[in-house]
């Protein structure tokens, strides 16, 4: 309820809609060129559903702190809304993410904006999130963590929404910057955020855990699951921040980009993705580590086979990306193995495995399908990040480029009218040897009420590559400037986030989430 006042009171004081404004303010020309796009019509509302379903998890903690109570049953209860915060939120960043990519003309998908920053940072704590209420629930253990956990997703949700309408950090996807409304955020984020963390500093020490589980055990395999996640986190939001900071204090503006999260953020990951394949294996209370291994052989040589092969293509010798490329082989055969396993496949009659696999709970089938999706995106970001193939040249009609072996032949450029815009259309054929395999149509766009000028990427996308074309401005002498991309498995990135949040949905729908009212209350209620 004080959340919702809160923002009802941001609505009204600040951005009330019903405001006459007088004169017409210059920016009242229609929508920016660059969210006239399908895929904004979805990518802020899933974003906000992830944000507002942390909203009932903080409001869960917060009343755990008041009453003092942590226990199996609120754990029982903040799952299921973390589950689907998550989902949403997961998918939200992967529109955010493909929409970026096609529409902004760079060939990339991630750049650590700022803003891109602002949602991925409570996705992380909210990962962290979901697994730490499973040991909770499981073993009422990590209780004043979990609390935590819940408390700083919504939070780090009201600090990224202040950082993009604010202003006050710079970034390519602001569209909306305001500081009066920045003010009211900062003002809601004190009183909340502050507010919040006193409480748990002042009640969080009475929560004592009453269950145990030995280090080598699922329970410990999630407990460094969160501490990797929670350093993950930190490292973003210290390099989000930090050139605020150094304004505020020093006056000296400065930008911290991919060189700073590619050093510390790495080296997180990684252990973090070998810990997502043998974790699953590991038994609840007390695992055996080495039994886990030895049933994990064949996906520890499937890694390593991958690994090798990638290495042994790699040019230049770079250990990283055949490496990355292993720990998603290795993340998606741990997954096959688990649910062979479960379903005692090549050991028990076919009839009989599918009987057992039709049995499985869907919080099993979420689960394996969730790591499968992180799977998929870390194959696709290691790929598309290591072997992207560019080619930027000065193009005519008939010239050809070639691109990780095809071959692009321009045929010129020609002019077109939209709805509200003209543009210049260029064309490429694509061609595998002697076989044409796609036209691709570049678009640069001019809307002359908004005085604006986009680029409009050219596509052509398979299982395993997209083929990328850009057409730049030209010199006046028929030549244009055109950029080509060979970006491999990089749809996996969003097919894999896709099959993620498939994961989340699939979790959410698991009987063993459902939570019923108490017997003694159904009796007392009044039919």
């Amino acid at each position: 309820g004080l959340i919702g006042t809160g923002f009802i009171a941001f609505v009204l004081f600040t951005s009330n809609p019903f405001w006459r404004m007088d004169p017409p303010p210059m920016d009242g020309r229609g929508l920016n060129p660059l969210l006239q796009d399908p895929g904004l019509a979805f990518h802020p509302p899933f974003l906000y559903l992830g944000y507002v379903g942390f909203s009932v998890t903080f409001a869960f903690a917060v009343a755990a702190l008041i009453e003092g109570r942590v226990d199996p049953a609120w754990a029982r209860w903040v799952r299921p809304w973390a589950l689907a915060a998550w989902s949403f939120l997961t998918i939200g960043i992967a529109l955010g993410s493909w929409w970026a990519y096609y529409e902004l003309g760079w060939g990339g998908f991630w750049f650590w904006d700022p803003v891109e920053n602002a949602s991925f940072l409570p996705w992380l704590v909210g990962t962290a999130l979901v697994h730490s209420a499973v040991v909770a629930e499981r073993r009422d253990a990590l209780k004043a963590w979990t609390v935590l956990l819940a408390i700083l997703a919504f939070s780090l949700s009201l600090i990224g929404t202040f950082l993009v309408r604010s202003g006050v950090l710079t970034s390519v996807h602001a569209f909306a910057n305001d500081p009066d409304r920045g003010v009211f955020i900062l003002g809601l984020i004190a009183v909340t955020v502050g507010g919040s963390l006193a409480l748990y500093a002042w009640r969080a020490p009475a929560l004592k855990a009453s269950g145990t589980f030995a280090p080598v055990s699922r329970e410990g395999a999630l407990v460094v699951n969160n501490l990797l996640l929670a350093t993950m986190a930190a490292t973003v939001f210290l390099g989000t921040l930090y050139p605020l900071f150094l304004e505020a204090v020093g006056g000296e503006k400065i930008s911290v980009g991919a060189p700073y999260f590619d050093a510390t953020f790495v080296p997180l990951a990684l252990p973090l993705f070998l810990l997502m394949g043998v974790g699953p294996h590991l038994a609840w209370k007390q695992g055996d580590l080495a039994g886990a291994m030895g049933r994990l052989w064949a996906a520890a040589a499937a890694a390593a086979g991958i690994a090798v092969i990638a290495w042994a293509i790699e040019s230049d010798g770079r250990v990283l990306p055949p490496l990355g490329l292993g720990l998603a082989a290795w993340i998606a055969a741990s997954v096959a193995v688990d649910l062979a396993e479960r379903v005692r496949l090549f050991r028990a009659p076919f009839a009989q495995s599918r009987a057992r696999a039709a049995g499985l709970p869907l919080g099993v089938w979420g689960m394996s399908a969730a790591h499968l999706g992180a799977a998929m995106m870390v194959a696709g970001v290691t790929a598309s990040t290591a072997w992207q193939t560019e080619r930027i040249q000065m193009m005519r009609a008939g010239d050809a480029a070639d691109l990780a072996g095809y071959r692009l032949v321009f045929e010129g450029v020609a002019s077109a009218q939209g709805p509200n815009y003209v543009a210049e259309r260029g064309t490429f054929r694509v061609f595998r040897g002697a076989r044409e395999i796609a036209v691709l149509a570049a678009e640069r766009r001019n809307y002359p009420v908004e005085r604006q000028q986009t680029t409009e990427a050219a596509i052509h996308t398979t299982w395993l590559a997209d083929i990328y074309a850009v057409v730049g401005e030209g010199d006046g002498t028929g030549a244009y400037a055109a950029r080509l991309y060979h970006n491999p498995l990089v749809p996996w990135i969003w097919v894999g986030a896709v099959v993620a949040a498939l994961g989340g949905f699939l979790s959410l729908a698991d009987r063993r989430l459902r939570v019923g009212v108490p017997k003694g209350a159904r009796a007392m209620a009044v039919p």
